[in-house]
């Protein structure tokens, strides 16, 4: 097909799966309820431990964009959960049948949770401001950050959408989901510089992606560290953050883009 075509077809897959967010807003609200309470709760329950002198006030800004890599990374398994519930319930079955892209149906879906985590981001950033976070550097840096962060996501979704064909349940899905991710983004420097982990801990978290995508995020926010032991990272990942995430993002699309099409060709409704 041409690409006009796979565009067009993607677009229409897109579509319906916003539609679908507006008909279910639990969707929405509760992908929206977990940030907010995460920056709630480490704000004002953690932030004043780990920067007593000011209140938690320096911290508050450091920890919002780890608050958001942790938000789009969990997102990513909205599109494996999608995924599986449309294999489950014989609906990637109907698609095959229509005459449409066969990429168009991953493309779409992809595409549609950028959408969501877009609005998320949205959301979380108004909560940010007001708990105290601000943007200390350009407009167009802020964007790029937030660009930044979406693409990681979008990458890992390929991710999420190649396991999403692969289970048999959503349940299945979220609990894989949960036992990879959850330590991936505590495990580096979301929450707490790392300063505060131990050697072998350290050395993970610095060449954690998930701790470049925040780093290269704080860095074009301008939100600085506010542990008074930090020190430059020496880290090349943490050195080049936006670099080191862009080669991730592209690594995770080159290998998993092309194993969830053919993941999908050879799906059959379970």
């Amino acid at each position: 097909m041409s690409l006009p075509t796979v565009l067009g077809d993607s677009a229409v897959v897109a579509k319906r799966n916003l539609i679908k967010i507006k008909r279910v807003p639990d969707l929405l609200v509760f992908t929206t309820i977990q940030p907010i309470m995460f920056v709630l709760l480490f704000a004002y329950v953690f932030g004043g431990a780990i920067d007593p002198t000011g209140g938690g006030a320096a911290y508050r800004e450091f920890l919002i964009a780890g608050i958001f890599a942790q938000t789009v990374v969990f997102g990513a398994t909205i599109t494996g959960a999608g995924l599986a519930d449309d294999v489950k319930k014989g609906i990637i079955d109907r698609f095959r049948s229509l005459p449409m892209s066969p990429s168009a149906v991953l493309a779409g879906r992809t595409l549609s949770d950028v959408a969501n985590n877009l609005i998320v981001l949205v959301v979380m950033g108004l909560t940010g401001l007001v708990v105290g976070w601000r943007v200390r550097t350009s407009p167009l840096e802020a964007v790029l950050g937030f660009l930044l962060l979406l693409l990681f996501a979008y990458a890992l979704s390929w991710v999420m959408a190649w396991l999403g064909m692969l289970v048999p349940t959503v349940e299945v899905l979220n609990n894989a989901a949960f036992v990879v991710i959850f330590p991936l983004t505590f495990v580096a420097n979301t929450f707490v510089p790392l300063q505060a982990l131990p050697g072998p801990l350290r050395v993970f978290a610095e060449w954690n992606p998930i701790s470049a995508v925040t780093q290269a995020a704080r860095n074009l926010f301008g939100n600085p560290n506010p542990d008074p032991r930090a020190v430059d990272p020496t880290a090349w990942s943490l050195v080049h953050p936006a670099l080191y995430t862009l080669l991730w993002a592209l690594v995770i699309m080159a290998i998993f883009i092309p194993l969830a099409n053919a993941q999908y060709r050879r799906s059959t409704s379970r």
